[in-house]
């Protein structure tokens, strides 16, 4: 490009471009780079509007927090088991915590002080004087709370009628059983010889179970299991669910546990089991409760217990079964 001596204008050499014309160019470019980068970004929002119109769950801040959590649980159990107490007294604390709000939401007055201090105290006792120590400190926290609740009844702004404050001390005793006591059950298996790999295990085969229900429901899922208590669990996820168990439950016999591959399927079919029978409980209790979830502290999970619901139970079989195959 050079100057027209005439008019003191650019003009074009052989096959060049003015500034003007490539800087428009640069725009076109830029663009169109962002109308693609709008339209894909409005895409993914309508796909993961779907997923959670359809599970009610925001499926990438779920992933983003259950790598987190996996992670955390993965290094405390396989580094030093100490570690994995401390994780599970956090866990438990906050999840017996989280109940008994919604626990209070609901009109129950249990006095969260005393179910936290006698939740966490359950698991070091399980960690270092095992199911002796479990049931022990377990009765006692559960005599605790009771005792917290009479004593409240000196104050006139505590005091309600008998009936409402054994209600209460209901509440406390279901926080104890339901969460502390099942919850323990990893912490015993935990400190088995070997027992690490095992927790690992079973989390693993409810974390497979989980997932094939969520895949399988999402595309295939039209038959309802139990609308009542959990609207959005089909049998067609149900499936999905028992053949991921099933096939993840023989892998880690032979790859982890060092157990014949037949021992995969029992432990499969008893988890995914397991898992099931926790969440349907859970979505029970939240049901009776009036609440869509347990707390909004896990953003796209809901609460821990939401969590944990599968888990729970799952943790006292796994231990039953290591104790007979083991």
């Amino acid at each position: 490009m050079v100057d027209d001596p005439q008019g003191g204008r650019p003009h074009r050499r052989g096959h060049g471009v003015t500034r003007a014309e490539f800087r428009a160019q640069v725009r076109q470019k830029r663009a169109d780079v962002e109308r693609q980068v709008h339209a894909t970004r409005a895409q993914i929002d309508a796909t993961n509007a779907r997923i959670e119109a359809r599970t009610g769950r925001n499926l990438i801040l779920a992933i983003l927090i259950g790598l987190v959590l996996g992670l955390a649980l993965v290094g405390s159990l396989i580094f030093i088991k100490e570690l994995f107490m401390a994780f599970a007294v956090v866990i438990v604390g906050f999840t017996a915590f989280e109940f008994v709000q919604a626990l209070r939401h609901a009109g129950r007055n249990v006095p969260p002080i005393p179910v936290v201090i006698a939740a966490i105290s359950v698991v070091p006792a399980a960690f270092y004087w095992d199911a002796p120590g479990q049931w022990l400190t377990l009765l006692g926290g559960i005599a605790f709370i009771a005792l917290w609740r009479v004593v409240e009844m000196a104050w006139p702004s505590r005091r309600v009628p008998p009936a409402d404050m054994l209600k209460d001390i209901g509440g406390g005793f279901l926080v104890q059983v339901y969460v502390v006591f099942l919850a323990s059950f990893s912490v015993l298996l935990t400190t088995q010889p070997g027992g690490e790999w095992w927790t690992l295990a079973f989390i693993l085969l409810v974390v497979s179970a989980d997932t094939g229900a969520y895949v399988s429901g999402l595309n295939f899922g039209k038959h309802k299991m139990a609308p009542t208590i959990s609207p959005k669990k089909t049998w067609e996820g149900f499936l999905g669910a028992v053949l991921a168990c099933l096939i993840v439950g023989v892998l880690l016999a032979l790859f982890m546990l060092g157990e014949p591959w037949w021992f995969g399927l029992i432990f499969g079919a008893v988890m995914v089991l397991t898992a099931t029978f926790g969440d349907l409980a859970e979505s029970l209790i939240k049901r009776d409760l009036g609440i869509k979830d347990m707390s909004s502290w896990l953003p796209g999970h809901g609460g821990f217990l939401d969590r944990l619901d599968s888990i729970l139970p799952s943790a006292a079989a796994a231990y039953a079964l290591y104790l007979i195959f083991a």
